[in-house]
């Protein structure tokens, strides 16, 4: 479980921060960015992505990122890049309420068939909870006055998110379509 958190983690410091990026790389055993890749990161702008070594053997199938996948499985079931991706300013915010309950209802239908989110802790916010001795960091954010050793007793602000599974769709795509989220829509007359 922690591996999933971490892995969330990397996903977005990766995204965000090109030192992140270049540090997982290297973690990977991948050679240095590209001279695009690396300039596009310094800019903010996106790089075409190169297939990866793993992808270009013949042995192994093409598949996106698990981060894609994900990203194409929300759009695919919830409209979810369609959603953040459109200008809202056209639209009254009852209009923007109603898409938006739409799109947070089948979002976690998917975040919840592929990860299993539940709560870390049962209780409502405000409960009193005891914090163990020895307690993971990764689970437990203490705040406020914080002295002394656990265990700790405090009231709860946030319940928590773990997954118990990860289970993406299988990607059969080639290595062209693996950052495709979404095709393009032709209906013919």
């Amino acid at each position: 479980m922690h591996r999933l958190i971490i892995a969330f983690r990397a996903f977005f410091a990766v995204l965000f921060r090109r030192s992140a990026a270049e540090a997982v790389e290297r973690a990977l055993g991948a050679s240095q960015p590209s001279t695009a890749a690396a300039s596009a990161a310094g800019s903010g702008a996106v790089a075409p992505s190169q297939p990866s070594p793993r992808s270009q053997q013949s042995s192994e199938p093409a598949r996106p990122s698990d981060a894609l996948a994900l990203l194409a499985l929300l759009q695919r079931e919830a409209r979810f890049v369609d959603f953040i991706q459109e200008d809202l300013s056209a639209y009254s915010d009852a209009q923007i309420g109603a898409a938006a309950r739409d799109v947070q209802r089948q979002s976690a239908a998917v975040i919840t068939r592929a990860f299993g989110v539940g709560a870390i802790v049962d209780g409502s916010e405000g409960s009193e909870q005891t914090v163990p001795a020895g307690f993971d960091a990764a689970r437990y954010k203490l705040t406020g006055n914080v002295t002394g050793q656990p265990p700790y007793r405090g009231r709860l602000r946030h319940h928590g998110w773990q997954a118990s599974r990860c289970v993406l769709p299988a990607f059969t795509g080639s290595v062209e379509a693996a950052q495709i989220l979404a095709p393009v829509e032709i209906e013919l007359s």
